[in-house]
């Protein structure tokens, strides 16, 4: 074909087309109030003068510990320096949180937001600023819940966010560095993302709609206007948005909520497992349909998870219904489940396809706490498993869980390491381990097994 040929259509198809697309206007508007027919345009004007009222802006001071110059704990030098005693300083900070209960007062907004505050300000669209009070917070969600004291608050209703689908049209509403209440749109670009923290239990909504900081703890409202997501985290290299954002779905911070209305923190529970995701090798060798689901390493004796008769070996596929996508799924499923809860889980073993129903019991205290001391809190630390200690041949105490956002978390502890030493000193027993802690002084070193690998984890202080 020639460069400078040109195409024509018939003026019939012309007709047939723009006659379509007349009847189609009519129809998209009277199913979503899209059209302004008094100013001839589509907008989400009607939808968000709803919404916005219910998005507000939250303002943090916290003290927090000056930064500590050697040389001016000498009087000696500060008198030259004309520097008085450092001391505890005052920060300000800002972010966003959604009003979820317009009678009761509950603003949602993340954990990160408000953690270490000494006050907390919720100034709401009309102008009016009001004392909020923390009524608690869960770090591994970056979930936390505020009580205000106020009339004529507007609240958002919180979506169903296992309804949502990848292109789904999203907006984010929040405080974007400070500016004041602002709305970005975006679609939803992927469901279900993980892995931002290997301590935290994550199943985020990823979206375009632009997130920038102080956009924490806004909402992610569909079409509807309803919030179905908490906007918690940003991908962003060069410090501002480039087009992927994170939301923690609405269907997590009910539950999170729920827990936090009710007990002021999130009582977590177990079944007594530890899971590992399942490879296509992994899925070829145990004979499952694709590879799916979480693969069962150990079980803990007397857990319900062992009277349930779950063993090694077992891969977990289902829980109460809903496919398991791989373990860190699994396990964010189970930490949101409040112990007594009762669960059924669909599992494969030599072929065959077996259900369970147990009750979820609550997550154990660290079997050493009065032991190991604050640097290992939120470990709970076994001898190591029969079944796992015929194959490993490693003499040690094991790491049965950490629950996340703990020191031991922070440290980084993972569960399944096996600790073989303390300070250089052999450990084999849970008694052997705390002696060897308690004696270890101001630093902590730990000879860890982790798989084929090993690493040396020390903490000071």
């Amino acid at each position: 074909m020639l460069a400078n040929s040109k195409r024509y259509a018939h003026p019939s198809v012309l007709l047939i087309s723009l006659a379509w697309l007349l009847a189609w206007v009519p129809t998209v508007a009277a199913r979503a109030p899209l059209l302004d027919e008094s100013r001839g345009l589509l907008t989400l004007a009607p939808m968000l003068e709803k919404v916005t009222p219910a998005v507000v802006n939250i303002s943090v001071t916290a003290r927090v510990a000056a930064e500590d110059n050697p040389l001016m704990r000498d009087p000696f030098f500060r008198r030259f320096f004309e520097t008085p005693e450092a001391g505890p300083r005052q920060v300000a900070a800002a972010g966003s949180g959604v009003i979820i209960d317009a009678a009761k007062g509950l603003v949602v907004t993340n954990h990160h937001v408000v953690k270490a505050a000494d006050r907390i300000t919720v100034t709401i669209k009309d102008g009016r600023q009001l004392e909020a009070k923390l009524i608690g917070s869960d770090a591994a969600t970056d979930i936390a819940l505020l009580k205000v004291e106020a009339k004529n608050l507007t609240g958002v209703a919180l979506g169903d966010s296992d309804a949502l689908m990848v292109g789904d049209v999203v907006l984010a509403i929040g405080n974007p560095f400070g500016l004041g209440q602002t709305v970005t749109s975006g679609i939803v670009s992927a469901l279900g993302r993980s892995g931002l923290s290997a301590d935290n239990y994550e199943d985020f909504i990823q979206t375009d709609a632009p997130i920038n900081p102080g956009n924490s703890g806004g909402a992610l409202v569909n079409s509807k206007g309803e919030a179905v997501g908490i906007n918690t985290a940003i991908i962003a290299p060069g410090g501002g948005n480039v087009g992927i954002g994170f939301a923690v779905p609405s269907n997590m911070v009910k539950a999170i909520i729920e827990q936090l209305e009710r007990y002021g923190e999130v009582r977590r529970g177990r079944i007594g497992v530890i899971v590992q995701p399942i490879t296509p090798d992994i899925a070829t060798a145990l004979n499952l349909p694709a590879a799916r689901g979480a693969l069962v390493t150990s079980v803990d004796r007397d857990s319900p998870a062992d009277r349930a008769g779950v063993k090694a070996g077992d891969a977990i596929l289902e829980l109460d219904g809903k496919p398991v996508l791989g373990a860190s799924d699994l396990r964010t499923r189970i930490g949101l489940r409040a112990s007594g809860t009762a669960v059924t889980i669909k599992y494969a073993r030599q072929g065959q396809q077996k259900t369970a129903t147990l009750s979820i019991e609550p997550a154990k205290a660290s079997s050493s706490a009065t032991g190991m001391g604050r640097r290992l809190t939120g470990a709970d630390i076994t001898d190591i498993p029969a079944s796992l200690a015929a194959k490993t041949k490693v003499e040690g105490v094991y790491v049965a869980s950490v629950q996340p956002g703990s020191a031991a978390a922070t440290l980084g502890l993972r569960p399944g390491d096996i600790i073989i030493g303390v300070n250089q000193k052999p450990v084999k027993s849970v008694a052997a381990f705390e002696e060897a802690v308690r004696a270890a002084g101001s630093v902590l070193a730990l000879d860890i097994q982790r798989g084929d690998a090993q690493l040396l984890v020390v903490a000071q202080g």
